[in-house]
This record gives structure tokens, C-alpha cells and sequence, in this order.
């Protein structure tokens, strides 16, 4: 039987200082520049809204923008649960945005990618039960791949931002 060692933890932040680990938002962290700095492009929908509004959470509201994000936003409803007379009892709800950060100075693409997630939810026989699920479920999937962008943003801020 083997018992936790407590100097591990100790030692642990002097291991990632030692090895050139710095956080994003530090000090001189990459990330640091980014915070009001990026505006993502209007909404034309819900979906939209949900999305630029969990970016805004992530990186502040845009008060001098350097940084332009464009982004597509595409979704799909997949019945993923059946019951013995053949109607759906749970959906998936697939979702994807490709999306492209360009710096607005010098009108140059520095990030960019695609981000997939999913999310689900069960259907009840109540209509409005079953409309809130999804809207609900929506708006989950937009913050999920809010998340996976911005974590991937803030990985690649080392390469571009001053």
C-alpha cells in the first residue's frame, strides 16, 4: 500500500518554473494582450448570440479590438434514443464552427481551425418541456465550443501576440 507524498506537491511549481512554464494571464503571460482585444463578428442568430456571448466571457467585452474573429456556425439534431413504438426519446445535438481569428491591423489570418462538440437531451410528451431541453441544450453547445476555441486561442497567442 502506498501513501501520497506531500513534497510532490510541493515541488510541483518549482518543476514548471524550471521548465519555462508561464500562465497565460500572467504577468508577461502570452495571453495578457488579449483580454478586450478580440471582437467576434455580429450574431445572426441564437445560436450566434450564445456563442459570442460565452467569447465575451472568456476574453472581455472588445474595447480596443486588434483581433477579428469570423466564425460559421452549423448544427444538427440527431435522434439517439428510441422507445418500443419507434418514437425518440433523447437527441443529440451536433454542433461545429469553423472560425478564423485575423489580426484587423494588418488584415492577417494568425488562428484558426474547427471546433466539434456535442450535447444531448431527453423528450418528454410536454411540448414546451421539450422546447426549453433544446434551447437549453443549444446554449450548452455554444459555451462547450466557445471553450475549445478560446483554449486554442490562448494556446497560439504565444506566436502573435507582442
Amino acid at each position: 500500500m502506498s501513501s501520497f507524498n506531500r513534497r510532490t506537491l510541493l515541488l510541483l511549481p518549482l518543476a514548471l518554473v524550471a521548465c519555462g512554464f508561464t500562465p497565460a494571464y500572467g504577468p508577461s503571460g502570452p495571453a495578457q494582450g488579449l483580454q478586450g482585444r478580440i471582437r467576434a463578428a455580429d450574431p445572426g442568430d441564437k445560436n450566434g448570440f450564445d456563442f459570442v456571448t460565452a467569447i465575451e466571457a472568456r476574453f472581455g467585452r472588445s474595447k480596443d479590438p486588434r483581433y477579428g474573429l469570423a466564425y460559421t456556425i452549423t448544427t444538427q439534431s440527431v435522434g439517439v434514443g428510441y422507445a418500443t413504438d419507434t418514437t425518440i426519446t433523447r437527441y443529440n445535438l451536433k454542433g461545429r464552427v469553423d472560425w478564423s481569428l485575423t489580426d484587423r491591423e494588418t488584415d492577417t489570418r494568425i488562428a484558426g481551425g474547427t471546433a466539434e462538440n456535442f450535447t444531448s437531451w431527453s423528450a418528454t410528451s410536454a411540448t414546451v418541456a421539450s422546447l426549453s431541453a433544446e434551447a437549453d441544450a443549444a446554449r450548452r453547445l455554444m459555451v462547450i465550443l466557445a471553450d475549445q476555441i478560446a483554449a486554442e486561442i490562448l494556446a497560439a497567442s504565444v506566436r502573435f501576440t507582442p
